[in-house]
């Protein structure tokens, strides 16, 4: 599978466990999650790579403990297993 098609994915699963995914620039400064009045938002920045954006949402889902309760392709959750680098 294909980068972009994981991004795709992943993003579609964030969407189910309830976050306001926002793709902007945001000039390569990074993503990351927020909570605002009690509903997450995912921010990905377009200016990051389909890989940069797919590690913030990778981090941000990993973080999610209703992650564990959702059935996953093995290709998808292999994304969640791999190491971090240094």
């Amino acid at each position: 599978m294909q980068t972009v098609e994981r991004l795709d994915q992943l993003v579609r699963l964030a969407r189910r466990l309830g976050y306001t995914v926002r793709q902007e620039w945001l000039g390569g400064n990074g993503g990351g999650v927020c909570e605002l009045r009690g509903k997450k938002h995912l921010f990905l920045d377009l200016a990051n790579s389909a890989s940069e954006q797919l590690d913030t949402v990778v981090e941000v889902l990993a973080a999610d403990e209703r992650l564990a309760t959702l059935t996953l392709s093995d290709d998808l959750r292999g994304l969640f297993e791999r190491p971090k680098a240094a």
